[in-house]
């Protein structure tokens, strides 16, 4: 058995602002059953035909406030589930449009016309919608301005142009202010109405269930009704330009479903209170016309705002996918730290033996051995080495990322620690052939940072100009003061870099695309000095062409 829709949930399979579908929603909520929705809906829309007819009617029998269609499209698009559901649903709502000009006193040629246009309006504003505007999400800039267009501007034309010329036939009405007015007042019952319909979703209403929330929404409604009041039963007050602030306010604060609320109530009483002959435009307009001003400032003054509101649910939307993500990647990052500290740790101890037993084994203290055998022994320990050092840099990544590493940060003499990195990488075998010089532009060269870490970048970068700029023939170390600390760089004279793989540089494990080249490496070395600096509070960066070798640049503050 088929569970019932609740009338505060959208259309079924069709999206809702926060990203459910209708039908999800529908399956999680409760509430007045769908098969009735087309009942309630018709005995309502019954009642507000009687009283548009009896109370707004401006050009002829053409009402100027009509609230009955914008309530049959809204609840039509937020409850239709097929077309048996359809069929039923338009059924009911033309008896409940019939019977409710039966009631104002319309006679029978009239009650049918306007039967069959309010259908019609009622239908080509459905289709539209669907057509144009099928996830009704009203949270979006792209959404609201599609749902108005198809349904509020082009939907009410057909029937506006049906109902002028029957009027003009049956009782030689005037074509355009009948056809005029019925186009204003449908269209401002559809963009008011039905948005307000379709923005009143379970999900909005939860919001104002905390105390400070509601509060804050009665207060702000009820602001603009009194505003609203003042400025449309006096006609001595041309005011109503205050209402802007206050529309701009509820969108800030009350969002969609604040907007359309207060257009509604905007709607009522600038309309009504210009047909009653109170208002700014009592004076200047007669008859219709009032009607009409109090329309246009509704649909092209007051309106636009529901734009504003759109732009910011879509901001706010956007804000909480980019912080879910967020929380998303820091809980990926932990997990990526805590799996680099487990296996480098994992690492450490067997590596430790298998150096050991190495170096017993190339010093002949595990018994005689041959010359080829002393080969092995010295690439065992070589090769060990390089993986002690691997896990030595996956400890060092992964308490940089959990922000376990410590700096003390202390007065620095740069030059003295570029001698040591230059004494260091001369050692090493790969350096055989390559000049290595240091240059200290100035005096006071002194960085507010922490020499131990500070040498182990330097050492990394000395390292990779080593490894991809030996072809280069010299590598250079450079001290020299920037406005507000010092600056470091290592120079090479190898292939260098494009921009692309510049870009690239920093992440981890990344070693663009030399994986399976000679020069050894893992790709965790730059990543881990652009940690190491950063927690030192300077930067860190590459400049470099194609061809023309690469300087890598650290900037720290000076002491």
């Amino acid at each position: 058995m088929s569970r019932a829709l609740d009338p505060l949930e959208p259309l079924a399979g069709v999206a809702t602002p926060g990203g459910a579908t209708g039908r999800d929603a529908a399956q999680a909520s409760s509430g007045l059953g769908q098969p009735m929705a087309p009942v309630f809906t018709a005995m309502a829309v019954m009642v507000l035909v009687v009283l548009s007819i009896t109370f707004a009617r401006s050009a002829d029998a053409v009402a100027a406030l009509w609230g009955a269609g914008g309530l049959a499209v809204a609840v039509w698009l937020r409850t239709s589930r097929g077309p048996l559901y359809d069929l039923s649903f338009g059924g009911l709502i033309a008896i409940g449009v019939a019977a409710g000009n039966l009631l104002a006193g319309n006679p029978p040629e009239l009650v049918a016309m306007f039967t069959v246009a309010n259908m019609l309006d009622i239908y080509v504003a459905v289709l539209l919608a669907r057509r144009f505007a099928p996830t009704l999400n009203l949270a979006s800039v792209k959404g609201t301005v599609r749902f108005l267009l198809s349904a509020a501007v082009v939907a009410p034309f057909p029937a506006a142009v049906f109902v002028g010329g029957m009027l003009w036939w049956l009782q030689d009405a005037s074509f355009l202010e009948t056809a005029q007015t019925w186009w204003f007042g449908h269209a401002l019952s559809v963009a008011v109405l039905s948005s307000f319909g379709l923005a009143l979703t379970r999900r909005e209403v939860v919001k104002f269930r905390a105390p400070a929330r509601a509060l804050e929404a009665v207060v702000l409604l009820g602001l603009v009704t009194s505003v609203a009041l003042v400025v449309f039963s006096n006609q001595n007050m041309p005011i109503a330009f205050v209402i802007m602030p206050l529309l701009l306010l509820i969108a800030v604060r009350l969002r969609m479903l604040g907007v359309t609320a207060a257009l509604v109530i905007l709607s009522v009483i600038a309309v009504g209170g210009s047909m009653q002959g109170l208002g700014p435009y009592a004076v200047a307009f007669d008859g219709p016309d009032r009607a009409m001003m109090a329309q246009l400032l509704v649909l092209f003054g007051f309106l636009p705002i529901m734009l504003v509101a759109a732009l910011l649910e879509e901001r706010d939307r956007l804000s909480d996918r980019a912080k879910t993500g967020q929380v998303r990647a820091e809980r990926a990052s932990e997990a990526k730290s805590r799996l680099l500290a487990n296996v480098a740790h994992e690492i450490k101890s067997p590596v430790g033996g298998i150096i050991g037993i190495g170096d017993l084994w190339k010093n002949g203290q595990l018994g005689p051995i041959t010359a080829t055998q002393t080969e092995m022994a010295d690439m065992l320990v070589k090769t060990a080495r390089q993986v002690e050092a691997l896990a030595h840099d996956l400890l060092d990544v992964a308490r940089a990322e959990s922000g376990a590493v410590k700096v003390e940060l202390r007065p620095t003499d740069v030059p003295g620690v570029l001698e040591d990195v230059k004494r260091a990488v001369a050692l090493r075998p790969e350096a055989q052939g390559l000049r290595l010089e240091v240059v200290s532009e100035g005096d006071g060269l002194v960085a507010l940072a922490d020499s131990q870490r500070l040498t182990q970048v330097v050492s990394n970068l000395a390292s990779n100009a080593v490894k991809y700029g030996r072809s280069g023939g010299i590598v250079t170390f450079r001290a020299s003061k920037i406005y507000d600390g010092v600056r470091i760089e290592v120079t090479d004279r190898g292939p260098g870099l494009s921009p692309e793989k510049q870009t690239q540089l920093f992440e981890p494990f990344n070693r663009l695309g030399l994986e399976r080249s000679t020069v050894e490496g893992h790709g965790i070395g730059l990543a881990l000095a652009k940690r190491l600096v950063e927690l030192q509070g300077g930067s860190i960066g590459v400049s470099s062409v194609a061809g023309e070798g690469a300087t890598f640049w650290v900037e720290l503050p000076a002491a």
